[in-house]
């Protein structure tokens, strides 16, 4: 399902690139969309999910159905009243919102008044699509996990459906993909309810902020919100830097992320997803033993796809732009600039998608102040590599930044959950390790030797699309004979968390 979703986005980036191009409108739309799409990862997916499901949990596990209900009733009434008055203050603070986030467009006037008129538009997408990952948390926990995983399409049908339909009716074309976000969020809110009406867990929204159970899922959500939203935040002050840059350099550093986010939605978000309610369900049962083992199988699982997805898109980073974008509006220019920071970011990759394993093995054990310790030391170092970087790197500097500040992140996270004993590696990991490096050598050193990058930008899109396919399906044989023949097997990757 998520599989799906993240294709259609892709879909939505390529109408875009093909009808809007990458000019001082795009940069304002992907501002006023990211503050609301960033808000709603630090409070929704973020930390409200990580707050939530382990305090669900720990009621499915040990209490009656009626308290279940009634937590889920009075967690949905005080989100609702918070989450109104969030949203409100939002629409009517965007002028000061647009200058916090992107002070650069103040010397852009048009610039300016456009993002603060689509950020008034796009900010209650924040109200949706939280109580839609309030849904989504409980679908999760009790197994259902295809609906909420499926939802996200909706967005991105939504955004095609007024790119191509209303974009031409309005004075302004970028306006029409904030309604599209607006329309969106509705929709997806929407979706949840049916299954939550045939659990019967559909919220009879009431106010509860006096509740032991809510009180303690808000004691860990305020915490959270910086402890597993780390790379977000850092994205955000990506964005502040590139709004001093040239016009377009928002825009470069959107559609990077953007294939970045492809492989980290797919494998990083799905195993976060998948584990986080397994994590919290062995704790509540005092198994710390299956709570080791399940960390270990999904770290196994980051290194044997994460190392070749990093590798892979660092190495593709221009053939893959130029397949998928550079069309009408985008021209070759673009695809070389936006490269620079896909490149950046995509050694990051390796290190975002640990953070989405190894922040459930603090969260689901209702410690969310450590991450937020070890995310501010991450935030800091990012700000300070940004003011290093950007000059000699323009908009590939706050990129490569983000992805060295995840790497420390990464480690301190990981050295901590060894050193109190939470996490445990489980059976002979170097020779495991050793495998995976020398297999993603093979595929790196084949990618190296047959990828020529100038000559994607004077293909036709058949050529590019044949070419891109071949070298991809090729280097994924590559690396998967490499393994095979350095003797890996799939019961090395130990057993399923559940």
């Amino acid at each position: 399902m998520t599989m799906i979703s993240r294709l259609m986005g892709f879909a939505r980036d390529i109408l875009f690139a093909n009808l809007f191009g990458v000019n001082a409108a795009t940069d304002a739309f992907f501002v006023a969309f990211k503050i609301p799409n960033f808000l709603r990862r630090l409070f929704a997916e973020g930390a409200f999910a990580h707050a939530f499901v382990p305090v669900l949990a720990d009621y499915k596990s040990k209490g009656s159905h009626a308290a279940l209900k009634l937590f889920i009733d009075r967690t949905a009434g005080s989100l609702a009243l918070v989450l109104t008055l969030l949203t409100l203050i939002g629409i009517i603070t965007a002028p000061v919102l647009i200058m916090l986030f992107a002070p650069g467009f103040l010397w852009e006037g048009n610039q300016y008044q456009l993002a603060v008129q689509l950020l008034q538009i796009t900010f209650p997408y924040l109200l949706f699509i939280s109580l839609t990952a309030f849904a989504g948390g409980i679908l999760n926990t009790h197994g259902k996990f295809a609906i909420p995983a499926f939802t996200p399409v909706f967005l991105n049908i939504c955004m095609i459906i007024t790119a191509i339909w209303l974009a031409p009716l309005m004075a302004e074309p970028v306006m029409a993909l904030a309604w599209g976000v607006f329309i969106a969020g509705v929709v997806q809110l929407l979706f949840q309810i049916p299954a939550l009406i045939r659990l019967g867990l559909m919220p009879r929204p009431r106010l509860g902020f006096k509740d032991a159970g809510v009180r303690r899922m808000m004691g860990l959500m305020l915490p959270a919100i910086f402890g597993v939203s780390v790379v977000q935040i850092n994205l955000l002050v990506d964005t502040l830097f590139a709004s001093f840059l040239p016009s377009g350099s928002v825009s470069w550093l959107y559609y990077s992320d953007r294939l970045v986010e492809f492989p980290i939605g797919i494998f990083g978000v799905a195993l976060s997803t998948v584990i986080l309610p397994h994590l919290a369900k062995h704790h509540a049962d005092d198994d710390q033993q299956a709570f080791s083992q399940a960390l270990d199988w999904g770290l196994k699982w980051v290194l044997l796809i994460g190392l070749p997805a990093t590798l892979g898109l660092t190495l593709l980073a221009e053939p893959l732009l130029s397949t998928l974008f550079q069309y009408n509006e985008f021209g070759a220019n673009d695809v070389q600039m936006a490269a620079k920071s896909l490149a950046a970011f995509s050694l990051g990759l390796l290190a975002f998608i640990l953070i989405k394993v190894l922040v459930p093995g603090f969260t689901s054990r209702h410690d969310t102040r450590t991450p937020v310790r070890l995310g501010i030391y991450s935030m800091l170092c990012n700000l300070v590599l940004n003011l290093a970087l950007i000059a000699p790197l323009a908009h590939a500097g706050p990129a490569l930044a983000t992805s060295l500040a995840a790497y420390l992140n990464a480690a301190w996270l990981l050295l901590l959950l060894i050193k109190q004993q939470i996490y445990q590696p489980i059976g002979q990991w170097w020779r495991f390790l050793l495998r995976v490096i020398l297999a993603n050598a093979a595929m790196g050193f084949f990618l190296y030797l047959f990828t020529e990058a100038d000559l994607w930008l004077t293909w036709n899109l058949s050529q590019r699309s044949l070419q891109l396919a071949l070298m991809i399906g090729l280097a994924m044989l590559v690396y998967a004979v490499a393994l095979l023949l350095l003797g890996f097997r799939p019961r090395q990757l130990g057993q399923h968390p559940s």
